[in-house]
């Protein structure tokens, strides 16, 4: 944060007292993060889309009841994951075999920690991302994109840290065999 910038505390207060200027700033300064969030947990740019405006809605209709307890963005973000549940559960959503078709991603990596680090590889991991179950591909998003510990992410999903590890471990396990067998494929 530079050190003429608003801290979040005083861009709030301000957009409560309906200063718009200071509401287009919060949203500015955390909307990237949102839609890169929506985006690992949708994997479409549209949808995405749609879950970073429901979050700013949700943000800007609950805005006067952020406490404090944790930073704006966690509360942010949090907000994302709630909107994310919703989007799945009102789409019953399943990978669209002709959606991974148009990703157009050749694999290089078979490891997931090792496919992070070019943006090929990113895509062939987001394109199988979609393949796993919900609350695996959660855990990924939260402990890999987000880099949260096992406990933080199961204080806020309201598991015990070994539920997080074993949904992460095996999600780890099924995102190398799914990347190994795109490798072969290609």
């Amino acid at each position: 944060m530079s050190l003429f910038q608003q801290t979040d505390d005083k861009l709030i207060e301000k957009a409560l007292k309906g200063n718009q200027s200071a509401w287009r700033k919060l949203v500015d300064r955390y909307e990237k993060n949102v839609y890169l969030y929506a985006l690992r947990m949708t994997s479409n740019q549209h949808d995405a889309m749609d879950v970073m405006q429901e979050t700013f809605i949700s943000v800007c209709r609950s805005l006067s009841d952020f406490r404090g307890d944790s930073s704006f963005k966690t509360w942010v973000l949090k907000i994302a994951h709630f909107r994310c549940i919703e989007f799945y559960r009102r789409r019953k959503w399943f990978a669209d075999e002709s959606e991974l078709q148009h990703m157009d991603a050749e694999p290089e990596h078979s490891c997931p920690e090792l496919a992070l680090g070019n943006s090929q590889s990113q895509k062939q991991l987001l394109t199988v991302m979609k393949l796993l179950p919900f609350e695996q591909k959660l855990i990924v998003e939260l402990k890999v994109f987000q880099s949260q510990t096992f406990d933080t992410i199961g204080q806020q999903l309201g598991v015990s840290t070994n539920t997080v590890k074993s949904r992460f471990y095996t999600a780890l396990d099924k995102l190398k065999v799914l990347l190994e067998d795109s490798y072969d494929a290609a």
